[in-house]
Parts: structure tokens; sequence; C-alpha cells
């Protein structure tokens, strides 16, 4: 038995099994940066609701409950801050907010925090955690993909580092474009990292699909991921790279 109490000052990892549970984004920045160092950017943005849809319920009524349930405007969290010393640009996402989808206002913010890493000369790392593009903006959540791509590209002309920090899950429109993008990928523990689901992927091609193909550890068995580090030690391992790269 495991007292919660324990798994919250482990930082959300079980003591015993090294389970490391999802954590919302300002509980990410809390863990991961110096204390009082994180100055968020972009947070006015709101998302609308370009195609009036509607599932069970409007999305417009979707976003309000989902504000209501977190306290956030929106999936993503971006800013400036110091990493053991380090300046950052860092983008978090937040799976508690319709799963970090990307739609409009998530591609928007990273796009700006990759810019904003650009205009300081500072080493980019983003949090990724998300189900994918968000269904609710069709083709607008969609052009998000190119969008963060086309500035990453800026800031790799530019000389710039991108550390991307994979975390659970990390899949369809976000694994396939700025997730997969980082001049280092690390990722935590087990975390689930591909872009279809394996149901979806075993029912498409019909074959068995390799024990495991969408964790971490097999993302890193063949070259997709760079290391995979335990929650504690990201903040180390993060200033490293930034150290090891001469930013």
């Amino acid at each position: 038995m495991v007292y919660e109490k324990e798994v919250v000052q482990n930082l959300y990892v079980c003591p015993e099994c090294g389970h490391h549970r999802r954590i919302d984004a300002r509980t990410r920045v809390e863990q991961l940066v110096d204390p009082g160092t994180f100055e968020e950017f972009a947070a006015d943005l709101r998302s609308t609701d370009p195609l009036n849809f509607q599932d069970r319920i409007p999305y417009s009524d979707r976003l309000v409950q989902e504000q209501e349930k977190t306290g956030e405007q929106e999936a993503a969290v971006v800013g400036k801050a110091f990493i053991r010393g380090r300046g950052v640009v860092l983008g978090v996402m937040n799976p508690a907010f319709i799963m970090a989808s990307m739609g409009a206002v998530v591609g928007e913010k990273i796009t700006r925090a990759i810019e904003r890493a650009l205009e300081d000369n500072l080493p980019l790392v983003i949090i990724t955690a998300s189900g994918g593009a968000r269904m609710q903006e069709g083709m607008i959540s969609l052009v998000q993909m190119a969008k963060t791509a086309a500035a990453l590209a800026r800031l790799d002309d530019a000389g710039g580092l991108y550390i991307v920090v994979a975390t659970d899950p990390t899949t369809a429109g976000v694994a396939a474009s700025f997730a997969s993008l980082g001049d280092v990928i690390l990722a935590e523990p087990k975390s689930m990292i591909g872009f279809a689901g394996p149901r979806v992927i075993a029912n498409t091609i019909n074959a068995e699909l390799p024990e495991g193909f969408q964790t971490a550890e097999f993302m890193l068995a063949h070259g997709f991921v760079d290391r995979i580090v335990p929650r504690a030690d990201l903040r180390r391992e993060i200033a490293r790279i930034i150290d090891f790269c001469g930013k």
C-alpha cells in the first residue's frame, strides 16, 4: 500500500513501482523551473467555435466546462523561466484540458514560444502530452501541425536548441509534428508515444503488433527517443543538455 501523500511528495510518481502519473501544466511548471522564475505569456488567447461543432454538447459549452474544471483557458501554458539557472522558453501541454488536444490556440501558443526562443536566443523546452489534433476544430486544428513545424524550421536555421520531453501520452498530430522535431527528445518512463492507437493500427493493417511498440522504451530501442529520464531527474538532465550544447 502506498499513501497518496507519498506519491505527491515523490512528484506524482509511485515510490513502489515507479509509475509516472499524468500531471497538469501548472504542476509540471512548479516541478521543473526554479522557484518564482516562470513568466507566462500569451495567456489571454481563447478558443472560438469556428465550425459550430456539436457532439454530445456544443463545443462552446465544452470549452467553458473545461475552463471551469481546470482553471485554465486552454490546453497549453507557455512562458520564460530558469531551469537550474539556465534561461529557457518553456511550453507545457495540459492533459487535463480536453486531453491536451491541439486546436488553433494550442498551435498559436506553441508557435509563439518557438518565436520567442528565436527572438531571445534561448533554448526551447516543450513538454508534450496530447491526444492529438482537436477534432472540434477540423482542418483548422490540422493546420497547426504545419504551422508549428515551419516555426521550428526557422529556429533550426538560426541554430537554436529545441528539447522535447515526451510524456504520457504523446500521440497523433502532436507526435507527428513538433513532438518529433526536437534536437534532443527525452521521454518519461513507460510513456505512450505514437500516432494512431494500437487497436486502430491493428485493424487497419490486419497484423499483430510487437509487444509495447508504443512505449518510450520501444521508441528508445528504435532510435526515436534519445533518452528516458525519470521525472525526478528532468531538471538536471535538461540543464546538462543546455550546457553541453553551449546554449
